[in-house]
């Protein structure tokens, strides 16, 4: 009856496929949420302590440098999010129950090259992820520096700079 139709349904999950997807949107989550948060305490920090503003007009400065990399990370979330279900629906195609179901040879090849396809993929998307979170851990690492030193720092002569950058030249 109705039992055996869902064991039979849920036979055919990809259950690691969906582990996988699960763990992919925690990733980018918290990669995208961890950027936004450093890229706005960075503005907040270089307005406060070091009384930066934005210039007026289209000039890139700092502020607008920032704006780009937050678009950049909101892109890439985007991206990884398709990314994420099209893994998900080759997982589905490419269980046994589907296979079991279009047990053509045709079929069971094209899906062996389009798994093939997306292990590639994944493969150089996971050394580009390990690039990007190379490159982006050091402006996070010196966001929570400069942000604990300021957060510490006593203010002297009233003024409001936590950090002076002319001991440094």
């Amino acid at each position: 009856g109705c039992f055996e139709c869902c064991i039979k349904c849920l036979g055919g999950i990809p259950y690691a496929s969906l582990i996988a997807t699960i763990l992919l949107y925690a990733g980018v989550a918290l990669f995208c949420g961890c950027g936004h948060e450093a890229l706005s305490g960075t503005v907040n920090i270089l307005q406060t302590y070091f009384e930066m503003t934005r210039a007026a007009g289209d000039v890139i400065d700092v502020f607008t440098m920032i704006d780009i990399f937050k678009y950049v990370i909101y892109g890439v979330a985007a991206a990884f999010f398709v990314y994420g279900i099209l893994l998900m629906v080759e997982g589905f195609f490419t269980t046994g129950a589907i296979k079991d179901l279009y047990g053509d040879f045709k079929i069971t090849t094209c899906g062996r090259c389009v798994s093939a396809w997306f292990i590639m993929l994944t493969y150089i998307f996971m050394l580009a992820w390990l690039g990007v979170t190379a490159f982006t851990s050091l402006p996070v690492y010196m966001y929570f520096n400069l942000w604990t030193i300021c957060r510490n720092a006593t203010v002297v002569d009233g003024a409001n700079l936590c950090l002076d950058l002319r001991q440094y030249g």
